[in-house]
């Protein structure tokens, strides 16, 4: 097969020989779910490929695609800089399927109008099909979807129908079955984990409406991964392997195992100091028992007083040029991005340092990461993506690693997979179960689970959207003043805008629930961009937790209020007082420590809870000390813990795992319980926000 080739620009270039499969052309508008349009295609035995959105329909004909996914992205179709496409692509003949980004820019093409929407759509949401249409047979008149983004179809193209809604929104437009012409679009996201039915549209678009066979077969991943990285490491060279012992990791070393011989493998894993309780001797003994023989290199204190450089555009006067600026000592650092760029620099100066220490040729040394699809596209990888925006730097994709990685000098054997396929490779290499269903663990570690702050992050718009939390939450009282249209605060006239009669009616008859704005900052992912915003505390009078309550105002406060990415609920009786002050934190060994003896209690917890669903449980230190009466001028000085129980299987999209479905009440009560003990902690707090809007991690 010869696929289509890129130039220097990025664009496909003509093959001399087109291929023997169907295609599918994947027009890439800067997704963060690009990759998984195009894994979901190919499991459906056809063969896509990801290509820049500014394509021509004369490539795209002379290489035989056969139809085009058009994919969502972080941009507006009304922006100036929107992204460059050919304007013959909806008239060229072949089937078209837009997403997101992609529906907008059909309708808008075909003469609709797109506008912002007063709030945002960003998490699951139920959608109302037309399913006598061909993109929605066999489905459900009521489906549950990703929705996630701020513009909205807020005029239909002449020549389209609507095909599907969700509370009176335009979410699936089509041209008339009568015109010939085979366009699609859904603003939903069928391709993650958060639309279960997503599948059924991708094989009626295919199948039934492209027409196409599913002639395509993956090839047996494990021999692929195998025969890259033969063809990729001369016999005379090295590999040095950085483990962290995750399932990753020790996935690629075990490749390389089998790839290579013995004596070109160094395997290193490097004790960064932000490793959970015994997790680097766990590390070595559990790829000890694999055959893997691992150098332990303790650099904790190499970290915490690590600096680096980054490239940053800086004005002085009327000049703006780009300029190398110093970043750290990261126990000084506060903002998560910097963070993670110290720390994923740092461990490419130890690797090097490693290979000094051996005396290698670091021209015959090549660097082997356990990088995977999602990392490169959240870090906005041009290898995923052209025009993803940045949602975190990754370690294994900072500015030293991509210098590497242009010099063809980083092998990656798995940067093409999501974390459940990984599991199948390690399966399929005999990994033992334990490893394999291992919880994943981030590169820089619990560094990036401290909120670190001295101050509280209160920006201009902190008291107004602290007010519209409060006043969302007590609608009890308003309902009635909404609905009949009274004269109302401004903020009253904005909520009757935004909300839905039935969210008026819902929020009405909610148990007694309050919110508290918090002043620390959080990363998120809203409209395929990064968002770094505050997050609300939910507390309440009542004795037990009303969790359905709970999740449908985490679910509703984010799109109503664009300030807020994240929501939790804080065990313990009702929050009283507001909270305007922080805890100083830094990454400090005791800081460190406390995080580190509260994580291993509740995952003590986890651990005992058999056939859990549970995919990942990051646990969270913000610096919040609750309870303090202003009046009696008490200074912060405790910190609160956040449990983040998440339930994924790509890893790009997840739910917030929701106790007594996901997590039994039980082990959820004794692992609040352990975690309040810990000294210094003023509440335990459990993070109710899907991704999107909020990240797995919290930084």
């Amino acid at each position: 097969m010869q696929p289509v080739s890129t130039n220097a620009n990025g664009s496909p270039e003509q093959t001399k020989q087109k291929s023997q499969h169907e295609r599918v052309a994947i027009l890439d508008a800067g997704a963060q779910f690009g990759k998984v349009i195009d894994r979901r295609i190919r499991e459906l035995c056809v063969l896509s490929e990801l290509l820049p959105m500014e394509t021509t329909v004369e490539q795209l004909k002379s290489a035989g695609y056969r139809a085009i996914v058009i994919s969502g992205g972080p941009g507006s179709v009304n922006a100036p800089d929107a992204p460059a496409y050919d304007q013959r692509l909806f008239d060229c003949g072949l089937p078209v399927l837009g997403i997101c980004y992609g529906m907008q820019l059909l309708n808008k093409h075909l003469g609709g109008e797109v506008s912002l929407a007063g709030s945002r759509e960003d998490g699951q949401f139920s959608v109302q099909l037309e399913t006598s249409c061909r993109l929605f047979r066999g489905m459900q008149a009521s489906e549950d979807a990703l929705l996630t983004h701020g513009d909205h179809v807020s005029r239909v193209a002449p020549g389209l129908d609507v095909i599907a809604r969700s509370d009176g929104m335009v979410v699936a437009i089509a041209t008339k079955e009568s015109s010939g012409r085979r366009l699609y679009g859904v603003q939903f996201h069928p391709e993650v984990d958060l639309t279960p039915n997503g599948g059924c549209v991708f094989r009626n678009f295919l199948f039934d409406i492209a027409g196409l066979k599913g002639d395509y077969r993956m090839a047996e991943r494990e021999s692929s991964c195998l025969s890259y990285i033969r063809e990729s490491v001369p016999s005379d060279c090295r590999v040095l392997m950085l483990l962290s012992g995750g399932v990753d990791s020790s996935t690629c070393a075990a490749l390389l195992a089998k790839a290579l011989r013995p004596d070109q493998i160094v395997a290193v894993h490097i004790d960064n100091g932000f490793m959970r309780l015994r997790e680097s001797s766990l590390v070595i003994k559990s790829l000890a028992a694999l055959g893997l023989q691992v150098r332990l290199i303790d650099a904790s204190l190499k970290f915490l007083a690590g600096c680096t450089t980054q490239l940053r555009r800086v004005t002085v006067g009327k000049e703006t040029a780009e300029r190398r600026v110093r970043l750290g000592p990261l126990s000084g650092v506060i903002h998560p991005e910097e963070k993670r760029q110290i720390i994923g620099d740092l461990f490419m100066l130890v690797a090097k340092d490693v290979v000094a220490e051996l005396q290698l040729d670091p021209d015959k040394v090549y660097l082997a990461q356990g990088t995977l699809r999602p990392d490169l596209i959240e870090s906005a990888s041009t290898i995923a993506s052209h025009r993803a925006d940045a949602i975190k730097t990754h370690h294994n994709d900072t500015d030293l690693v991509r210098e590497l990685r242009a010099r063809g000098r980083v092998i990656e054997p798995l940067k093409d997979f999501h974390k459940d396929e990984v599991r199948t490779i390690a399966r399929d290499l005999g990994l033992p179960d334990a490893l394999v269903s291992r919880h994943p663990f981030p590169g820089p570690g619990l560094a990036i689970r401290v909120l670190c702050a001295r101050e509280p992050h209160m920006d201009k718009d902190f008291m107004e959207t602290a007010a519209a939390v409060r006043l969302l939450l007590d609608l009890r009282n308003s309902a009635p003043a909404i609905g009949a249209g009274e004269r109302q605060a401004p903020q009253l006239s904005r909520l009757r805008q935004l909300l839905t009669a039935s969210e008026i009616d819902q929020l009405s008859r909610l148990s007694d629930i309050q919110g508290h704005l918090l002043p620390v900052n959080t990363v998120g992912v809203q409209g395929d961009r990064r968002t770094y915003s505050y997050a609300v505390a939910l507390s309440s009078s009542s004795p037990e937790p009303n969790w359905p309550d709970l999740f449908y105002i985490a679910r509703l406060l984010p799109r109503v209020c664009h300030s807020v990415n994240r929501v939790v609920y804080a065990f313990g009786p009702a929050i009283q007082y507001p909270v305007t002050d922080v805890t100083q934190t830094l990454l400090s060994p005791p800081v460190l420590d406390q995080l580190r003896i509260a994580d291993d209690k509740a995952h003590s917890v986890l651990r005992e809870c058999p056939n859990s669903c549970i995919s990942q449980m990051p646990v969270v230190l913000i610096p919040i000390h609750f309870d303090r009466d202003p009046l009696l001028l008490l200074p912060s000085v405790l910190r609160s813990v956040v449990l983040r129980p998440f339930v994924t299987n790509d890893f790009m999209t997840g739910l917030a795992a929701v106790p007594g479905r996901h997590l039994a009440l039980s082990t959820l009560a004794s692992m609040v319980a352990q975690v309040a003990s810990v000294h210094g902690i003023s509440r335990v707090l459990y993070d109710l926000t899907s991704k999107p809007p909020g990240t797995t991690e919290w930084e």
